[in-house]
């Protein structure tokens, strides 16, 4: 299958992540399925979609009309078994190990066998995804950042066993989306993360210490080194538990201590502090 002939896109998960590439997807011209546990979380996906869409509006970046077509296109479900019909698959469901190999086992039983299932995972070994199918040749990496609707970026990543033909499909289809592509070995944490960990860590290590407040942590990046956001901000955006998961899956793959989370960020985590998500994390919201 070609990348154009990708006309219905069913993607796991309603979250921030999720509902972002929905929206995207949609507004691409794509029918997506969106696929949640139950009626409260898609309705939550929904919301998302519509608000993101309602800003669009109001900068004039989308018509009122544009925006009912791409709501239009968005379909919601609580059966993994709907994907059935879809032409890709896109698993953006929560960043936990046996959580997704269980989706991929269900989705190698549901989907045709020519169907292509990709993942959103921010870390994880897309190897690893691949093993809980038998079709590891058509199991690829698609990481969007958050948000998603702006956000430019997708990294691809292949195991070892993904085909050319199916990375092809992935990065052909992040393309059509709007998105530049970068491509990654299968590596825990790809490129980005990879970098950014460490670095994050190490804002939270120096405001731990008492070198600097996390106001001026984050403006002497902002300034310093010319980031759109500072470090502590950056977290809150990603969440204090997706950042503390992702520290974790890099130091249990390469042993780095700058990848081990520091106690702040597990303190933090441990009191519900998750940044913007949960109205509090660095910085109140």
């Amino acid at each position: 299958m070609d990348a154009s002939d990708v006309r219905t896109v069913g993607i796991v998960g309603a979250g921030i992540m999720g509902s972002g590439i929905a929206e995207v997807a949609a507004r691409a011209g794509a029918d997506v399925l969106l696929i949640e546990q139950n009626d409260d979380f898609l309705e939550r996906g929904r919301s998302r979609i519509e608000s993101s869409l309602a800003k669009a509006v109001e900068r004039g970046k989308l018509s009122a009309e544009e925006r009912d077509a791409v709501l239009a296109r968005v379909r919601g479900a609580t059966d993994l078994s709907e994907l059935a019909e879809v032409d890709l698959v896109i698993e953006a469901a929560t960043e936990d190990i046996d959580a997704k190999l269980e989706v991929f086992r269900r989705l190698d039983d549901i989907t045709p066998p020519q169907v292509v299932l990709a993942s959103n995972t921010s870390s994880l070994p897309i190897g690893t995804l691949a093993s809980a199918t038998k079709r590891p040749a058509q199991v690829v990496g698609m990481h969007f950042f958050n948000p998603a609707p702006v956000m430019a970026l997708v990294e691809v990543i292949a195991s070892d066993e993904t085909s050319e033909e199916t990375f092809a499909l992935a990065e052909t289809f992040a393309k059509r989306l709007g998105k530049m592509t970068v491509r990654s070995k299968d590596r825990a944490g790809f490129i980005v993360n990879r970098l950014l960990i460490p670095y994050l860590n190490s804002a939270v290590r120096l405001l731990d210490d008492g070198v600097a407040t996390r106001e001026d942590i984050d403006t002497a990046i902002e300034l310093g080194l010319r980031h759109p956001m500072g470090p502590l901000r950056l977290i809150d955006e990603i969440g204090l538990d997706t950042t503390m998961h992702v520290g974790n899956v890099l130091f249990e793959a390469f042993g780095e201590p700058t990848d081990a989370p520091p106690e702040l960020l597990k303190r933090l985590v441990a009191e519900g502090r998750l940044g913007r998500k949960s109205g509090a994390g660095f910085y109140d919201y």
